[in-house]
Order: C-alpha cells, then sequence, then structure tokens
C-alpha cells in the first residue's frame, strides 16, 4: 500500500464518524451500556474476521498487556461517555462539544517531549472554545430541556478521554492493527457486564433503530478505528490531523439533513468556530509530528 493508498484509507474514517451522532440518536431508546456493548461487539467481529483471513494472530502475542488495557479504557470511556451525552443533551450541541478533541490532541501534544505549544495552538483554543461557549450560552436562558447541561458536561470529558487515550497511545509505542479487534471485544465485554448491572435492557423501538446499531457497529464503532490506524501508521498523518476536524462540521450537516438538529445560525456559528479553531491549531503544528490517535 502507498503512501497516498493509506492516507485516504484513513480518511474513510473521518466520513464514518460524521455518522456517529446521527445513527446514535437513531437507535433511541437503548441505553448507552448496551449500545456500546452490541456496537463493539460487531466492530469487533469484523476485525477477528480480518485477522483470521490474514492469519495475523501472532501479532496479538507481541503486544504488551498494558497496552492492551489502555486500549479498552480508552474505546471504553469515550463511547460511554459519547452515548450518554448524546441522550442527555440536544445531539448537534453535544457532538460540536465532543469534537473538541482533535483540538486538545493538538494542545496535548505541546507537553510531549520534543514538542512545543505555540502561539498559534493558542489561538486555535481560543476559537475553539469560543465556538463551545456559543453553545454552552444557550443553556443560561433556561431553553435546554432537563439533564442537557450534565450531557454537555459528559460531552466534555468524552473529548478529553478520547485527546488523552490519543496522546498517550503516542507513549505507549506502535501497536499492530490487529489489536484494535481486541480492544474491540474487550470494550463489548465491559459495556456488556456494566449493562447488566446498572441499566435496564431496552432494544430499539423500530427497524431503523436496528439498523442503526448494526450501521454503527459496522462503521463509525467499527471499521472507522482500523482504516485509521492504517491511515496514521502508513500514510500522510499531518493530513489527516487535519482532516479529522472536518468531523464536526460534516456530523452537524448529517444532523441537520436527518431532521435531527435545526439549521440555526448559533449552530453554524459554533461548528465553523471550533473547525477554524483546530485547524490553526494543527496548522501550528504543522512543522513538527502529530499525534496519532
Amino acid at each position: 500500500m502507498t503512501r497516498t493508498q493509506a492516507t485516504s484509507t484513513g480518511f474513510v474514517a473521518v466520513l464514518l464518524w460524521a455518522l456517529l451522532a446521527v445513527l446514535t440518536v437513531g437507535t433511541a431508546p437503548m441505553p448507552p451500556l448496551l449500545l456500546t456493548a452490541v456496537t463493539f461487539a460487531i466492530g469487533g467481529a469484523l476485525g477477528i474476521a480480518w485477522i483470521a483471513g490474514t492469519r495475523s494472530w501472532g501479532e496479538l502475542r507481541r503486544v504488551p498487556l498494558r497496552v492492551y488495557l489502555f486500549g479498552t479504557a480508552g474505546l471504553f470511556g469515550y463511547h460511554f461517555l459519547y452515548f450518554s451525552a448524546l441522550r442527555l443533551a440536544p445531539p448537534a450541541e453535544a457532538s460540536l462539544i465532543a469534537y473538541l478533541w482533535p483540538l486538545f490532541i493538538v494542545l496535548m501534544s505541546g507537553f510531549l517531549p520534543g514538542e512545543r505549544l505555540s502561539g498559534g495552538h493558542v489561538a486555535g483554543a481560543l476559537l475553539a472554545f469560543a465556538g463551545a461557549a456559543l453553545i454552552l450560552a444557550k443553556g443560561a436562558g433556561g431553553d435546554l430541556p432537563a439533564g442537557a447541561m450534565a450531557g454537555l458536561g459528559l460531552a466534555f470529558l468524552c473529548a478529553l478521554t478520547w485527546s488523552t487515550y490519543s496522546v498517550g497511545s503516542r507513549l505507549m509505542g506502535q501497536a499492530p492493527t490487529a489489536s484494535v479487534a481486541v480492544f474491540c471485544v474487550a470494550t463489548s465485554v465491559l459495556s456488556g457486564l456494566a449493562h447488566l448491572m446498572t441499566e435496564e435492557t431496552v432494544w430499539p423501538a423500530d427497524g431503523w433503530g436496528w439498523a442503526s446499531c448494526a450501521m454503527l457497529g459496522i462503521g463509525p464503532v467499527g471499521l472507522a478505528f482500523y482504516v485509521w490506524d492504517i491511515g496514521v501508521k502508513r500514510g500522510n498523518i499531518q493530513l489527516l490531523g487535519v482532516a479529522s476536524y472536518a468531523a464536526p462540521l460534516l456530523s452537524t450537516f448529517v444532523l441537520i439533513a436527518a431532521g435531527q438538529a435545526e439549521p440555526t445560525p448559533r449552530i453554524a456559528i459554533s461548528a465553523v468556530l471550533i473547525t477554524l479553531g483546530a485547524a490553526l491549531a494543527a496548522r501550528a503544528g504543522a512543522r513538527r509530528r502529530p499525534v496519532q490517535t
């Protein structure tokens, strides 16, 4: 696979993640832990099938246990927080805040050995947080439904979780793409056990709900992690890092097209500010090696 082909493969993940919010909304009223368990079981099954087809089982034995534990914690924590946020808060607002993770990755990477935080990083952070502030300002007027502010808080924690996982992965060193399947399966098992202990089992209400659940597992919670892994390891990491900042804008457009969000000026301005801020921060760090996710 050439560098250009790997970069194109990684970009598929950005397109798939743009569908995460609208498909999550479609699975209602499934509780977050059950949804995480089912979708990651599907994503893990895809990975196991790929490993069996390529006969790469031996690669898994060479991966340290700490990498498996760290990867599972990152995937489980991020998606539990994300699904919970979208159950409590309006999907467009929660999704935009959750998609602050690309910016946080850039900012956190400035504190890694050999990296430096520049004025461009700070300017990008201010732009992105201005966008988030527009979203949160709606809560001050009392227009958000009950529990929505808690959902927005979970979305913020979601962004911190994925960015911490991504930066920490760089310190963990390289792991084969096959290890992602283990992360998915372990996350599914943990989510399933937690669901049985804390949630009532509620399945999708209709055919679209079941289809959304299946598509989540196949795409944004399955294939996306594998193609992203290939892209950041073999492709143009800088280009993929900048491309990931298109996800919040694409996600919001999908929500609007699906009738799950209104195309208000506030959402449009928030999306543009967050995307521009993240892109500015990424541009400032273009001379440095970006962090892999």
